[in-house]
């Protein structure tokens, strides 16, 4: 099979995207989001308001620019995975990956994090955005068990295993929560 590249059309319309969210970010850790506007960004972007709608259904959007790599890298962390491989340890791996690639980032993922945290409506845009995600990694989960549709447990499973990530990215020692998160999850509450 032969891998196809994308289109000049289509490359263009990526760069314009990637353009705008790098602009918009920016200019967000720069002033604050609530600051700009989506004229600003336009303006700063050299494009239209318009043009920013069409990559972006709302201002949240533009912050969250890689919903559906995040969503592809899930579904792709379970299905991908090497045999003898648990789900949980794959999914792990896949989040543990995730924060240290942050921190290669330094003070700029940092900062990018607390805007997040401080401001209300991309924390609960965040928030939904990444549950949105549960049905997809609810289905991919249960084909891999040969189980379809997914039965409650398996859709516990999924909405429990995302919420680790978002724990993590919320704690002082993320990848101590993503390890505490999955033993609970594969083995139970060790309560007295």
């Amino acid at each position: 099979m032969t891998n196809v590249s994308p289109g000049r059309r289509e490359r263009k319309k990526a760069a314009t995207r990637k353009l705008i969210s790098d602009t918009a970010t920016n200019m967000f850790l720069e002033r604050g989001y609530e600051n700009v506007s989506i004229r600003e960004i336009a303006d700063a972007a050299d494009v239209s308001p318009t043009t920013v709608f069409a990559h972006f259904s709302q201002k949240e959007a533009i912050v969250f620019d890689e919903d559906d790599e995040q969503r592809e890298q899930l579904i792709g962390a379970v299905r991908n995975r090497a045999p003898g491989v648990s789900i949980s340890e794959a999914l792990k791996t896949l989040y543990v990956d995730t924060h240290a690639e942050m921190l290669e980032h330094g003070d700029g993922a940092k900062r990018f994090m607390e805007m997040l945290e401080n401001t209300p409506a991309l924390r609960d845009y965040g928030a939904r955005m990444w549950t949105r995600h549960e049905e997809a990694l609810a289905v991919e989960i249960a084909q891999e068990l040969d189980q379809e549709p997914p039965n409650a447990s398996v859709r516990l499973y999924a909405r429990f295993a995302l919420q680790i990530q978002v724990l993590a990215l919320q704690s002082d020692d993320p990848i101590g929560m993503i390890e505490a998160g999955f033993a609970m999850l594969d083995n139970g509450l060790d309560l007295p």
